[in-house]
């Protein structure tokens, strides 16, 4: 029979790739880990790793007993969140990592509101680029991660769910000529400023794939590390943006910006859910993850 245990070092010698690097990870010895994995490669009559000096590399059957154990591992996950009553647990935790325009003007409502139905649990929110807020559910550091950027498809181990397409909007501020106007065809971006996140965002990325698609040919005057000095830059200036609309639904009310929809293209982001498939996955984040769910669905 195989032995739970064992499956677990074998996901963390998958995901990592090495032994060393999961030992290190698991704060086990190297001979350790080498036992458990040679203990199951007994049980099943094959070998699971090709071992090299690059480090470890999955078999055929390697690689047919990595879907087996991930599924192994999620049922297991459901059936505690199951049996668990989230509502009675006291000192329980919910670390989350998010990336900027998730975390600042979307998971505080979204905390409050599940905080209302959990009041045990404490929640921590850490913010920074995509590839910060997977990497800190891959370390650990955050037991489920927003985004809405794209993730390195190299990555592995991860569990991603989507939740909401988000639509993205032109912004204009007062001093553009654009003000008033409902929509803009895309073509007439040509030619247009633009004040964008830093080059290390995947927000960033994302926009210049989208207009490039489009053959928009812009100029930048400005990057920025976060969406609250966009919104003011273009609140100021004759220079134009693209955010979502939840970023500026106050500054719209306050009549400070204004959002234009984009014909002839499509400009929609996904709002997903990230965790380390690898990892336990507490009761905490489920009931989150679940909340969410619930919160999003469309009417």
């Amino acid at each position: 029979m195989l032995d739970f245990h064992k499956l677990y070092i074998f996901l963390q010698v998958a995901k990592e790739g090495s032994f060393t690097a999961a030992a290190e990870r698991l704060l086990m010895t190297q001979s350790a880990v080498s036992q458990h994995i040679a203990d199951l490669e007994a049980v099943l009559g094959s070998s699971l790793f090709e071992r090299s000096r690059r480090g470890a590399s999955l078999t055929e059957t390697g690689h047919v007993l990595l879907d087996y154990a991930r599924r192994i591992m999620s049922l297991t996950e459901e059936a505690q969140a199951a049996a668990t009553n989230v509502h009675n647990l006291t000192g329980a935790a919910l670390k989350l990592a998010a990336t900027p325009g998730v975390g600042v003007y979307q998971l505080p409502d979204w905390i409050v509101s599940f905080r209302a139905r959990y009041p045990n649990v404490s929640v921590s929110l850490e913010t920074d680029i995509t590839p910060r807020v997977v990497g800190a559910v891959q370390s650990g550091a955050a037991d489920l991660a927003l985004i809405e950027g794209e993730i390195d498809p190299s990555l592995g181990g991860l569990t991603v769910t989507a939740l909401q397409e988000v639509e993205q909007w032109l912004v204009v501020g007062k001093q553009h000529p654009w003000w008033g106007r409902s929509d803009v065809p895309v073509a007439e971006l040509t030619g247009q400023t633009f004040i964008t996140r830093q080059k290390s965002s995947r927000s960033r990325q994302w926009l210049e794939d989208a207009l490039r698609r489009h053959g928009v040919s812009y100029s930048i005057s400005a990057e920025f590390d976060n969406v609250e000095t966009i919104k003011r830059s273009v609140a100021a200036g004759p220079c134009v943006t693209i955010l979502p609309e939840y970023a500026i639904r106050q500054e719209q009310g306050f009549g400070v910006l204004h959002a234009l929809k984009v014909e002839g293209a499509t400009l929609q982001r996904t709002l997903k859910a990230v965790r380390d498939a690898t990892r336990y996955f507490p009761p905490p984040p489920q009931a989150f993850l679940n909340h969410l769910r619930l919160t999003l669905v469309k009417p």
